[in-house]
């Protein structure tokens, strides 16, 4: 726990080695945050679980800047970036089902109302995440890195620093508001 805080903290300073470091100590926690994640409903992108752990560090890397001061909140950081990651993927698959070099914009409009299930829903569910943190935004970090992070209750609780009962009073209001939303 304390090697990921002194890492980020040299991150945080600009130290680019401690960077790939901070990778390198949380890669196993990554992988099994994204094979949560790609056995939880991501299935339909085109990555794999080491994919999208990779792609993810590349996004890291490309962001120059790691916004995250302790291990909890880099794993919360870690699910928006596996999340930004598995839409783009599935964006880019919808377009090339779609007619090829397609905006991206074009993945949310109602001519995809044909996709199969998996796709559709995860744009779906990232446009109604995007309404609920309008609304309640623990609510919607909570369906966040349930849904697109693959994180149990206990690993909720623990990163929002709040009790496995709230996660799962959290999480039960977000399902609601979800399942409406996507009706």
């Amino acid at each position: 726990m304390g090697q990921l805080t002194d890492l980020l903290g040299r991150v945080q300073g600009g130290d680019t080695e401690a960077r790939d470091a901070l990778f390198a100590a949380a890669y196993a926690e990554l992988h099994g945050l994204a094979q949560g994640r790609l056995r939880h409903g991501g299935r339909n992108t085109l990555l794999d679980t080491t994919g999208l752990v990779h792609e993810s560090y590349l996004r890291f890397a490309r962001a120059g800047e790691l916004r995250a001061e302790d291990r909890r909140a880099f794993f919360a950081y870690a699910s928006q970036v596996m999340r930004s990651v598995i839409l783009n993927s599935v964006r880019e698959r919808v377009a090339l089902k779609r007619g090829g070099n397609r905006q991206s914009s074009e993945a949310s409009s109602p001519l995809l109302s044909d996709l199969p299930g998996d796709e559709q829903t995860v744009l779906d569910v990232h446009e109604a995440l995007k309404d609920l943190e309008k609304a309640d935004a623990r609510v919607a970090q909570v369906a966040e890195m349930r849904y697109f992070g693959g994180y149990s209750e206990k690993e909720i609780a623990e990163t929002l620093e709040i009790t496995e009962r709230t996660v799962q009073r959290d999480w039960e209001k977000a399902r609601l508001i979800l399942a409406a939303a996507l009706r």
